[in-house]
């Protein structure tokens, strides 16, 4: 949940792109579809990272709250 996490997701993603469309070239079904899984993985992983970020926001303003930090 970061910049780390969210760089790792766009590599991710970049690759399964390229895979997908050399599979695509290539004819080769299931480079392509490894490709759309590889993306379909980053793109799952990139939203459980937004959601957990989202989480820390909440917890973050609810604590500056009791505390008097706000």
């Amino acid at each position: 949940m970061g910049i780390a996490d969210d760089a790792k997701n766009k590599a991710e993603d970049l690759k399964g792109r390229a895979k997908e469309g050399f599979g695509a070239a290539t004819g080769d079904d299931d480079l392509k579809a490894e490709g759309q899984a590889d993306q379909g993985s980053a793109s799952v992983k990139q939203k459980i990272s937004e959601a957990g970020d989202k989480i820390k926001e909440g917890v973050d303003s609810v604590k500056d709250k009791l505390t008097g930090n706000s």
